[in-house]
């Protein structure tokens, strides 16, 4: 079953983007670069609750 979480920027802590993940296969926290609205440029965002 696939879980919704909501990614992060790690700069400005703005909670831009919405997705969804397979917990049995990476429970893990998620990190990839994403676009940042806020900051307007490319940042690392991260899993949030």
């Amino acid at each position: 079953m696939r879980t919704r979480i909501t990614l992060a920027c790690t700069e400005c802590k703005q909670r831009n983007y919405n997705t969804t993940k397979d917990k049995k296969k990476h429970p893990e926290r998620m990190e990839t670069k994403k676009y940042c609205k806020f900051c307007r440029k490319h940042t690392m965002h991260k899993e949030t609750k």
